[in-house]
């Protein structure tokens, strides 16, 4: 059978076909954002003749490469990282061969808002498509380009580039069998963290129908005289005004270059602390945090792992050799009373090694009690907890950030994934339970249901693991 060809409304595109699942890679959504563009909002893309390849992965977002943490390998989750090329606003999309007004998934990857493309190898969506959901993966602006607040160019342009790959769909999507009134947008880490900021934006409403945020935060915003601070540091170490203008001369490889730099700055202003516990300097800028915003009035499925502040500490050896003193650090970078804070977990966990105490303090403020204030906040929240644990590490790694990913894509069988270093673990992960999330998750894009009932008053959350249950929310002491 010969590859498929679809019409575009910028042209027409040439795809792979693989059994029953169609393909079309590094699909423009928008024009290269070059020089002064780079700090625009998204353009649309000129139309091409003829017929483009979409055969082959494309270009990424400048960024610094990125392989692991410590111990564990995390490629299958950045990616390639940057493949230099400057149309890189594109999309990837994989449908069922005979597709005809399927639900559509658009996900949105993480990487610390630093990090990371649709070219990561997690994110096929063949299991989407044969599934009978057309799968769309989104690269967007990162790091500078994409979050640095600069006068004179607009804020959160890596969400209006979102904001404009969702158009895209609009426009397109049901020339791939999908069905544009029927549109799912879901993300992880920092693109979960995206999701929410996008449901509080105006600009997006009716561009999607269902959003998921699986480890995000809807209170992960930084304020615009918190992304002030990150603005004057990266203007300082370029030398530059601190502006649109002063930035549009910077080549890319010198804003790469010189981001490290901007990492562990101290972002606490007035009572408000950094949403990222100085691991990063970016992130959505808003003058309200999603959760205490008014939301897009949709069905929305949110949830986190248990341990997920896991993986900043155990590929690092940092679990087993955490100290009280580093516990209280953790703390007084996200509570204004860590010593109470200490307490509280202390309270709940007797028998807790400081690891695990500075684990869980990490998890809860870098994802869970964001997670928590959205479901909160939202009046149609389904919520669910990732519990299973993975193997790597020596056994430490567990129910870490991204644990999750292989079981929502159905991908346990990348051989990448699989290993002492690897984000699975040497031991067999549960098939069944990849089966049983990708289920939730299809069920969920198709209805608005993903099996289990709403968070509500009764606080119902599903607990996903080797045995999946649903039962009440957990506490988050100290909150």
């Amino acid at each position: 059978m010969s590859d498929p060809i679809v019409t575009t409304t910028e042209g027409d595109v040439r795809g792979g076909l693989t059994g029953n699942v169609r393909h079309f890679l590094s699909i423009p959504y928008a024009a290269p954002p070059r020089g002064a563009a780079r700090f625009a909002p998204p353009e649309p893309h000129e139309p091409w003749s003829g017929v483009r390849d979409a055969t082959e992965p494309g270009p990424t977002a400048p960024q610094a490469r990125r392989n692991g943490f410590g111990a564990l390998d995390m490629t299958p989750f950045f990616g390639p990282g940057w493949v230099r090329g400057e149309d890189y606003l594109t999309v990837n999309v994989w449908s069922p061969r005979d597709a005809e007004n399927c639900p559509v998934m658009v996900f949105v990857h993480g990487g610390g808002f630093l990090s990371g493309s649709n070219r990561a190898a997690l994110y096929d969506g063949s299991a989407f498509a044969r599934d009978g959901v057309v799968l769309v993966t989104v690269n967007y602006r990162l790091g500078i380009a994409g979050f640095l607040d600069l006068p004179g160019a607009p804020r959160n342009r890596a969400m209006l580039d979102v904001i404009a790959a969702l158009d895209w769909v609009r426009r397109n999507i049901a020339a791939f069998g999908g069905d544009p009134d029927n549109v799912t947008l879901f993300g992880q880490s920092a693109g979960a963290t995206i999701v929410g900021a996008i449901l509080a934006m105006p600009e997006a409403e009716g561009l999607f129908h269902r959003a998921i945020m699986q480890s995000g935060n809807g209170m992960g915003a930084l304020l615009p005289e918190q992304a002030a601070l990150v603005t004057r540091a990266a203007a300082t170490a370029l030398g530059v005004e601190p502006s649109a203008a002063g930035f549009a001369s910077v080549p890319d490889d010198r804003l790469v270059e010189v981001t490290p730099q901007l990492s562990g700055l101290d972002l606490r202003v007035a009572d408000r602390f950094d949403p990222l516990l100085r691991l990063g300097p970016f992130g959505p800028v808003l003058e309200r945090q999603p959760a205490e915003s008014r939301l897009a009035e949709v069905d929305l499925l949110v949830g986190s792992n248990t341990e997920e502040g896991n993986l900043y500490l155990a590929p690092q050896g940092n679990l087993t050799t955490s100290t009280d003193e580093d516990v209280r650090e953790v703390a007084g970078r996200a509570h204004r009373d860590p010593d109470a804070l200490v307490a509280a977990y202390r309270a709940q966990r007797p028998g807790a090694s400081a690891g695990e105490l500075r684990s869980a303090i990490m998890g809860d403020a870098l994802f869970t009690v964001g997670t928590r204030r959205m479901a909160e906040a939202h009046g149609r929240a389904h919520v669910y907890e990732f519990t299973w644990r993975s193997s790597a590490v020596d056994g430490q790694l567990g129910a870490a950030h991204a644990v999750e990913l292989p079981f929502v894509f159905d991908r346990l069988g990348l051989p990448a994934l699989r290993g002492p270093g690897a984000l699975l673990g040497p031991a067999e992960p549960p098939a069944s339970l990849a089966r049983e999330m990708h289920a939730a998750w299809i069920s969920f894009a198709r209805t608005g249901d993903p099996g289990w009932p709403r968070f509500g008053q009764d606080q119902h959350v599903r607990r996903f693991g080797v045995v999946s249950t649903t039962t009440r929310a957990r506490d988050l002491p100290g909150w």
